[in-house]
């Protein structure tokens, strides 16, 4: 069994309304100390890790490539050397149109980096502005065409569906454009609100309407349908991926293999233990430059936890769970679909997969 490693960059050039990530604006005073960190970190996580070998490594965020490409470069060094990571490891870099350049998209691929993230979340000005993203739709096409010139073979595009003022048509071009621009892979969220970002404020204040789950849900439909009729393949409920370019770390994830954390707020599970380090830079900083582990908290997951995150983190993929006298109803309304033995959702199941999971996890 193989692991995942994921490091944790907190900094943006500027907040998003939507964003409920562990992620700030104007604390770059912060990034050298910061990366820094972060080593020191991999070195007190190394000596538990021995003996795990690392599949992926992911830097997230955040905006990871706010930070310059040499200490992005240096930190995968290091990475390397304190834990054991495969010979021909998937490195993945998040990155925003507005933070790359064909340059440094060049010395990322020399540094190791083999896929590149990049958030687009829409061609549309009018979507962009709702999401209160800086970049233009230009900018998206040029970082694009730009990994292209670097040398990148293995891209995704994310997107998001269901912002304020989005129609089925802009979002149909969207992802029309999306599919023009031939990324490996494609990850389509709908848009969420939680309570505690700017954009809930929002909502709640009754500034700006909440998503509508019916037209999202419209969205997530024609998703399938034009991204199947590219070559993408659903293999997991948010994301497609042309044959062979699915995420590998991120597969970690849903397999429930085990993962290691680093940064700032980032989360670790290994052996039923899920743990995770304090949110606040700052905070982050100072345990770690006094050599302790930045834990901010920790849970034991009991067996039936266990089974419960099991059958839900199955259903999100396709490899689905065993059969059993519960599916046959789900089957029959056209919620799941027999594939070898098992039970996976169909792509309308998936809309209503919290209560699928319930479903199967009842007594």
């Amino acid at each position: 069994m193989t692991a995942g490693l994921y490091v944790h960059v907190p900094f943006c050039l500027t907040r998003c309304g939507y964003c409920d990530f562990n992620a700030y604006a104007g604390l770059g005073h912060l990034a050298g100390r910061y990366v820094h960190a972060l080593r020191r970190e991999a070195d007190l996580h190394a000596t538990e890790w021995v003996g795990e070998r690392f599949a992926s490594i992911f830097l997230g965020g955040g905006t990871p490539t706010t930070l310059a490409t040499s200490a992005l470069e240096g930190l995968l060094d290091h990475l390397r050397v304190r834990f054991d990571v495969a010979p021909d490891p998937e490195v993945t870099v998040e990155a925003n149109p507005d933070t790359v350049d064909e340059a440094n998209l060049v010395a990322l691929l020399d540094a190791g980096v083999t896929r590149l993230s990049m958030g687009a979340q829409s061609f549309d000005p009018s979507v962009l502005a709702a999401l209160e993203r800086v970049h233009s739709a230009e900018s998206a096409r040029c970082s694009l065409a730009g990994a292209r010139t670097a040398g990148f073979t293995n891209v995704n595009l994310d997107l998001i569906y269901g912002a304020n003022g989005e129609t089925v048509d802009s979002w149909r071009r969207t992802l029309e454009e999306t599919i023009s621009l031939a990324p490996e892979h494609i990850s389509a969220y709908a848009l969420t609100i939680e309570p505690a970002t700017p954009l809930g404020r929002k909502v709640a204040a009754g500034i700006v309407p909440p998503p509508d789950q019916d037209l999202q849900a419209d969205m997530f439909e024609l998703a399938c349908e034009l991204l199947a009729a590219a070559g993408h393949r659903h293999y997991e409920v948010s994301n497609w991926a042309k044959p062979g370019f699915e995420c590998v770390h991120n597969l970690g994830y849903w397999e429930r293999r085990p993962y290691l954390g680093i940064g700032a707020g980032a989360h670790s599970y290994r052996d039923g233990r899920r743990w995770w380090n304090l949110r606040p830079p700052e905070q982050y900083l100072a345990e770690v430059e006094a050599d302790r582990l930045p834990v901010g908290g920790e849970e034991r997951l009991t067996l039936e936890q266990e089974r419960f995150e099991e059958v839900f983190l199955r259903l999100r993929t396709f490899e689905g769970v065993p059969a059993t006298e519960a599916s046959v109803e789900l089957i029959e309304a056209g919620l799941l679909a027999r594939s070898n033995g098992h039970v996976v959702p169909t792509e309308r199941g998936m809309l209503v997969l919290n209560e699928l999971v319930l479903a199967l996890t009842s007594d």
